[in-house]
C-alpha cells in the first residue's frame, strides 16, 4: 500500500506559499506558509505540517483502538481523540519534542483497567506511533459511562 501527497513551493522560506494536495482529493492545493506554520493558530490561512501529523495520529490510534477493542468483544459508542502535536525552538532548531493523545471513549461493559490496557496497546502499535518513535507520546484516556 502507498499513499501520496503532492506538496508544492514557490518562493523563499519566509515569505513563499505552498499548496498540499493528496492523490485521495482530501487535500486540493490546501495552502501553507510560514505564516500558517508559526503564526496563525486558529487555521484560517491554511493548514501545516505539524497539524497535519497530529490528524494523521489521531485518525490512526483511533482505528488501531477499535480494532483492538473488537478483538476483545467491545464495540465502541464513540471514540474520541484530540492529538496535540508539540514543536519548540531547541537551540535555534525547531524540533517536535511532544505529542499528547486525549482519548475519551463511550464503551459499553468494559472495566477501566482493561480499556487502559487496550488503549495503551494500540498507541505502541498504531503505525503512526511506531513512525513517530523518537518523540514522546503520552495517551490520556478517559472512559465515560
Amino acid at each position: 500500500m502507498k499513499r501520496v501527497a503532492i506538496a508544492l513551493w514557490k518562493g523563499s522560506g519566509m515569505e513563499g506559499t505552498g499548496s498540499l494536495t493528496t492523490k485521495s482529493g482530501a487535500f486540493d492545493t490546501q495552502p501553507y506558509s510560514f505564516k500558517t506554520r508559526f503564526k496563525n493558530e486558529d487555521g484560517t490561512l491554511g493548514t501545516n505540517p505539524e497539524e497535519l501529523i497530529a490528524a494523521a495520529h489521531a485518525g490512526c490510534f483511533k482505528m488501531a483502538l477499535s480494532f483492538q477493542l473488537g478483538g476483545q468483544g467491545y464495540i465502541p459508542n464513540l471514540l474520541t481523540t484530540e492529538a496535540i502535536v508539540t514543536m519548540e525552538n531547541l537551540e535555534g532548531h525547531f524540533k517536535i519534542t511532544k505529542i499528547d493523545l486525549n482519548l475519551t471513549a463511550d464503551i459499553d461493559g468494559i472495566a477501566k483497567e482493561q480499556f487502559l490496557e487496550i488503549a495503551a496497546g494500540a498507541k505502541k502499535n498504531c503505525p503512526i506511533s511506531q513512525a513517530l518513535a523518537a518523540v514522546e507520546i503520552v495517551l490520556n484516556a478517559d472512559l465515560v459511562t
